[in-house]
């Protein structure tokens, strides 16, 4: 997919428990964009969800405000994704960064669904 929208990403997935599995940095990608998806990943396991429903949570005012400065750093942006087995249950995350939040989410979409 990342390929197909002529991006270069840096795609971490990690386990149930936000332990790093397998980690992939296109040629040319950001490497800052290295600990975001890994961020973006652990931020979806530890609170079993995507990141992209973390959002309208944490604005100012919401109930968790500056959440994102929490265990060592949280990603409250779209691009973390939950990945389930057949059965629905929570195997692990991907994390995706490089592109526009958009793109970032498609992409672990798209990740998560071949890592079913």
């Amino acid at each position: 997919m990342a390929v197909e929208i002529d991006t270069k990403m840096d795609i971490c997935v990690v386990d149930a428990g936000a332990n790093l599995v397998a980690f992939a940095r296109m040629d040319g990608a950001w490497i800052g964009s290295i600990d975001i998806s890994h961020k973006k990943a652990k931020t979806a396991a530890w609170f079993t969800m995507d990141t992209a429903a973390l959002v309208d949570a944490v604005q100012p005012g919401a109930p968790l405000y500056n959440i994102e400065h929490s265990n060592g750093g949280l990603i409250t942006f779209p691009g973390g994704v939950l990945i389930k087995n057949s059965n629905g249950e929570i195997i692990g995350a991907i994390g995706v960064s490089g592109s526009s939040v958009e793109n970032d989410h498609t992409v672990a979409v798209a990740g998560a669904e071949v890592l079913k």
